[in-house]
């Protein structure tokens, strides 16, 4: 993540869109492996504990991509990140993408082109289409 590392949301706090690396195949590969690892400790302890430990980690993980993250990531990037969320995974590749018009509809929408946003946020030319 580099310089958009950040811990938290805050409204002032504008970061560059993250898209490379582990964030082509999920858009939240941090809070991937934190489930990842609670599965496992499922599989090598599986106990009442481990499995309340993964449901509570699961719930948590969820209520703050959603109602947290998500929401300043499409205000803050708009349709750059519409874009990218309807492309990627929200914790597994392929499951969770954001449909285009259906969440988050309050949010203003930019009018930044696709073209716009993967020049500004990946640091290369892209052809028009």
């Amino acid at each position: 993540m580099g310089s958009a590392w950040r811990i938290g949301v805050r409204e002032d706090e504008r970061t560059q869109l993250v898209t490379g690396g582990p964030f082509t195949v999920v858009r939240n590969p941090i809070f991937s492996c934190m489930l990842l690892t609670a599965t496992g400790l499922v599989v090598l302890l599986p106990n009442v504990l481990s499995v309340a430990a993964l449901a509570c980690l699961f719930a948590a993980v969820e209520l703050q991509v959603r109602f947290v993250e998500e929401p300043y990531l499409l205000h803050t990037h708009g349709q750059c990140y519409r874009d990218y969320a309807s492309r990627v995974g929200r914790f597994f590749p392929g499951f969770g993408r954001l449909d285009q018009d259906a969440h988050f509809t309050h949010l203003p929408r930019p009018n930044a082109s696709t073209e716009t946003c993967m020049r500004r946020f990946l640091g290369h030319h892209v052809a028009p289409g």
